[in-house]
């Protein structure tokens, strides 16, 4: 169980990156996801195989990545969890953002939508002045 919960974080990295890398370039080649991500070119060749049956990433003929529509929701929602810990922890708890940086990055993954819907409510609500934890 463990070993999956890895394997699906480090597919959601993936996503999300190419999903950053989009926004930033416009064009994502495989080796674009591997310099952002500091892991080697057939690390990046395997997981998008992966990526690419589960139907979340096709190659274009030019070969760059593209997310499909599936793979750009999943992306999204996995980039607005990471905003929402991040800012969270940052603004609510005072941690630096570097560390909230970090933390989120682990954290996206982990959280339920039940727990993430609580910090977003009570985050929400310190913003319009109710008060803090």
């Amino acid at each position: 169980m463990q070993e999956h919960m890895k394997v699906r974080e480090s597919a959601e990295n993936y996503l999300k990156t190419i999903l950053l890398l989009q926004s930033e370039l416009g064009e994502v080649r495989s080796i674009d996801v591997a310099n952002a991500l500091g892991v080697s070119k057939p690390s990046v060749s395997n997981a998008i195989k992966k990526l690419r049956r589960e139907g979340l990433v096709v190659m274009a003929e030019n070969y760059n990545l593209l997310l499909t529509e599936d793979g750009f929701k999943y992306a999204t929602t996995i980039f607005e969890r990471h905003q929402i810990i991040e800012k969270f922890l940052t603004d609510n708890l005072g941690i630096d953002r570097k560390t909230a940086h970090k933390d989120s990055c682990h954290m996206e993954h982990l959280l339920s939508p039940e727990t993430l819907s609580k910090i977003k409510e009570n985050y929400e609500g310190n913003k319009m002045g109710a008060s803090p934890l």
